[in-house]
């Protein structure tokens, strides 16, 4: 399925019908009086959060929905009909704003929570609706009200824990493939990930978090290069980022210490609260470091790069250190959700976030 977090499309709520002017007429009746009923109201659009959608596919080439007006009003005392609402079913954390003003309509954030979008129009009056004890044969009658029309932007940012930020080839995908039930596309070649990938992490029986796989960035993301900018909004939900940094790439012209300053750049351009969010430092690839070099390569990383927060040695292709890193994940992000983690493992104490460099 084609991954689509943005769509544009119009909401149109039904109007209410027409009231009705209608006199009884029976035999031996000659002043039956006013019958007429009043109309049915319009149908309204609502939206739904469905946490079995992940993607806004669905309205890319459904852009019009209307809803149905409701019944003209009747003689014989009869009302006319309301007209069905429509339910717009819509992933978690999409997010629902007015196109021409940019205004926030709604969040879906609680799953079945029915968000009324565009309210349907109310009914006409019909001249029973007139009757008084000194007007006894009333001739007045209201239109129905029309029904509200918007167009609509909807934007989708994944709700997820965890979030992975890096550059192209950092392994990222690799990573989220070996802790979690998520099985993205792996490459040896930039750019393989088109799409965000959410996984979710098993730490015991009723121990889990969601982590979210962006495309990588590139230098320049912020102002539109690459494809990693069209997906940052993903991580603004994020309780937490995990920075993966190449630790071997495969050039050695290439410097993992300016790569990864050049992402917290990219980072901080883009969005400073999202600058400003936890962020730890995850330094993968470890494998094809020779096991004597590692702790001087490291410590040199990390005195250059002006890092002080807490800092992972892994290798997401062998699994090594991924276990400590992820029971430290699940400490922090239980904590900042005030859940107690059960019989929490004492080997691994949940580690202090750290400030950007």
């Amino acid at each position: 399925m084609k991954f689509v977090d943005e769509a544009i499309i119009d909401v149109v709520a039904g109007s209410g019908g027409n009231g009705c002017m209608s006199f009884r007429r029976e035999k031996f009746i000659p002043f039956g009086g006013p019958n007429g009923g009043d109309g049915g109201r319009g149908g309204s659009v609502f939206a739904v959060g469905d946490r079995n959608l992940n993607t806004l596919i669905d309205f890319r080439y459904a852009r019009r929905h209307e809803a149905r007006s409701g019944e003209n009003g009747r003689g014989s005392d009869q009302y006319g009909a309301a007209a069905d609402d429509i339910v717009l079913r819509m992933p978690m954390g999409t997010i629902i704003k007015d196109f021409e003003t940019d205004e926030v309509i709604a969040e879906l954030l609680v799953p079945d929570e029915k968000v009324q979008i565009v309210k349907g129009g109310d009914g006409g009056f019909g001249n029973l609706h007139f009757k008084t004890s000194t007007n006894r044969a009333p001739r007045q009658k209201t239109p129905g009200w029309p029904g509200e029309q918007k167009k609509l932007r909807l934007e989708l940012r994944v709700l997820a824990d965890v979030g992975l930020l890096g550059m192209p080839n950092a392994g990222k995908s690799t990573l989220i493939a070996a802790i979690s039930n998520a099985r993205p596309k792996i490459a040896d070649y930039p750019f393989t990930t088109l799409h965000p990938n959410l996984g979710v992490v098993r730490v015991a029986a009723e121990q889990s978090f969601v982590v979210a796989d962006i495309p990588g960035l590139i230098e320049g993301a912020s102002e539109g290069a690459g494809l990693g900018h069209q997906f940052l909004r993903h991580l603004q939900r994020t309780h937490l980022l995990l920075h993966i940094v190449d630790f071997a790439p495969f050039d050695d012209a290439v410097d993992p210490v300016a790569q990864a300053k050049a992402i917290v750049g990219e980072l901080k351009k883009y969005d400073a609260a999202l600058h400003d969010k936890p962020r730890w430092l995850v330094l993968n690839k470890l494998d094809m470091v020779p096991t004597e070099d590692r702790d001087k390569r490291v410590k040199d990383f990390v005195k250059r790069f002006k890092w002080k927060g807490p800092v992972f040695e892994i290798s997401a292709l062998t699994r090594e250190g991924c276990e400590p890193l992820i029971r430290a994940v699940y400490q922090h992000v239980a904590k900042l959700k005030n859940v107690v983690p059960a019989d929490p493992d004492p080997r691994f104490a949940a580690a202090d976030t750290g400030a950007a460099p």
